[in-house]
């Protein structure tokens, strides 16, 4: 859960030390806030995300009033001990304008990681299809989007068996794209397949 002690984190003149929320199944950077002691200790106690509001001179939890919390899954602090990163996953979006992270005046605009900006264009495809948008189709025909699936995995194995790097790259990135596509069409996101992952770790 965290490889450092609470003693080891050096606070400012103020009590208080930076917090990185990142969200640990996707990568996605979701916020900046601020612990003190207090903070820190209830978050290691509760395993649920606490801070320190500056504007508040108080203890709060994260999503104590939207119900948008976010649950610990590793803590970490930087080289100088005197900021922190939270690995968590978050309930609903981070942010409390409605978007899914602080970093962005819209869900669009969010900069994010490969695999995670991926899959946030195919849930844009899948709720507002443009015409003649490839992706779009696949969303809407299950059966379309696992023929590609089985097709560019084939092409996979036959790039990996004698063809080049770069080609293995470019067929590897088909399947990766045309799998996403597929689960999607099924209603499985990519949160839920990183999930499943980060299990298998244990």
């Amino acid at each position: 859960m965290k490889t450092f002690e609470p003693s080891e984190v050096t606070f400012d003149e103020r009590g208080l030390a930076p917090v990185i929320a990142q969200e640990a199944t996707t990568g996605e950077v979701l916020m900046l806030a601020w612990m003190d002691r207090e903070a820190l200790a209830k978050t290691l106690e509760t395993k649920r995300v606490h801070y320190h509001s500056r504007s508040r001179g108080r203890l709060w939890m994260k999503g104590e009033e939207s119900g948008h919390v976010q649950d610990l899954v590793r803590l970490a602090r930087d080289c100088d001990g005197d900021a922190l990163l939270a690995l968590v996953h978050q309930s609903g979006p981070a942010c409390h304008t409605g978007t899914a992270t602080c970093f962005g005046r819209s869900d669009a605009d969010v900069p994010r990681p490969g695999l995670a900006d991926l899959a946030f264009v195919l849930r844009e495809r899948k709720l507002h299809p443009p015409a003649g948008s490839y992706t779009a189709k696949l969303l809407a025909d299950p059966k379309l989007a696992s023929k590609k699936v089985g097709e560019e995995a084939t092409e996979l194995v036959m790039a990996l068996a004698n063809e080049s790097e770069q080609r293995v790259a470019e067929e590897a990135a088909d399947v990766v794209y045309h799998t996403l596509a597929a689960c999607l069409g099924r209603g499985v996101t990519l949160h839920e397949i990183l999930d499943v992952l980060e299990k298998r770790k244990r």
